[in-house]
């Protein structure tokens, strides 16, 4: 088995677990009175991260790819942001979770990574787009997967930031 493909089943692994925190965590929201917004865009999310799960299989077959020679480097970087993964995760909770719930009157988190910036998950998940790939030389799918991923974020981020808006409520972040 290749490092890719080592790489790949450790975070494919990882993802399809947060599947069922989230989904244990979006049954708990949703018994505390929570509801999502910004379901329109979540499959196109999720289409998102599978196809980059494809496109580094497809860039490194047909350019056969190798480790970067920084992919030491790298691989601290991804090892940074998973830290970084799991306090988020842990910072949460219960309100952890891959949709946006909101839950009326609950209260703003703003411990662990959320006293010093918005929306870490996300710089985290950015993070492993970009990186992910450099340790193989994936260079084509860390780019364009980064534009990808922005864009989606431009559109989660502004659903989110109303969300946010609300008077009196809160929502679980990512």
């Amino acid at each position: 088995m290749t490092a890719l493909w080592v790489m790949i089943l450790i975070l494919a692994t990882q993802r399809i677990a947060e599947l069922f925190i989230s989904k244990r965590n979006e049954i708990w929201l949703k018994s505390q009175g929570g509801y999502e917004v910004g379901a329109e865009h979540y499959k196109y999310m999720v289409l998102l991260h599978i196809t980059w799960f494809l496109a580094m299989i497809a860039e490194h077959y047909i350019r056969q790819t190798a480790l970067s020679p920084m992919w030491q480097i790298w691989l601290g970087v991804i090892a940074i942001a998973q830290v970084g993964r799991y306090s988020v995760i842990t910072t949460l909770g219960k309100f952890w979770n891959t949709r946006i719930i909101v839950v009326p009157n609950a209260p703003l988190v703003k411990s662990g990574l959320y006293r010093f910036i918005k929306h870490p998950n996300y710089w985290i998940v950015g993070t492993e787009i970009a990186v992910v790939p450099l340790v193989f030389e994936l260079y084509i799918t860390s780019l364009i997967y980064t534009i990808l991923n922005a864009m989606m974020l431009f559109v989660r981020i502004r659903v989110e930031e109303k969300a946010l808006a609300l008077k009196d409520h809160a929502y679980a972040r990512l």
